[in-house]
């Protein structure tokens, strides 16, 4: 992990542990996953952005008071309860929003629809 991934924690450090098993469990499936830090958000990458995690300032009424928000892009809006936001940004590229709280949400399901963006990132 570098310097700049762990400075993006400095205000709300208690999901840097969060963070940390999600790029684990990213990187012993795609090794050459790479990272892009800025003051926003840490971008996730292949060739291009497959998805993002930032640290919400504001927030949706159905979103956890605090957390670590997991955004990911699919050709098609998934349905899902955990899903709480979806947005197509532009025709057929869907925005999803995650909210994470614990490491127990990086269950089989996420990191499923992590492969899935990965593959259409790629595809791109």
């Amino acid at each position: 992990m570098t310097a700049e991934e762990l400075l993006f924690f400095d205000a709300k450090p208690q999901f840097l542990p969060l963070y940390r098993s999600l790029r684990e469990a990213l990187e012993r499936l795609h090794p050459e996953l790479t990272v892009k830090v800025s003051k926003t958000q840490i971008s996730l990458r292949n060739r291009h952005v497959f998805a993002c995690v930032c640290l919400p300032g504001r927030r949706g009424n159905a979103w956890p008071a605090d957390c670590l928000l997991l955004s990911f892009g699919l050709a098609y809006r998934k349905e899902s309860p955990r899903i709480l936001q979806a947005v197509e940004a532009y025709p057929q590229r869907w925005t999803h929003h995650v909210p994470l709280t614990e490491e127990a949400q990086l269950d089989p399901e996420l990191l499923a629809w992590l492969e899935e963006a990965f593959a259409f990132s790629n595809a791109k």
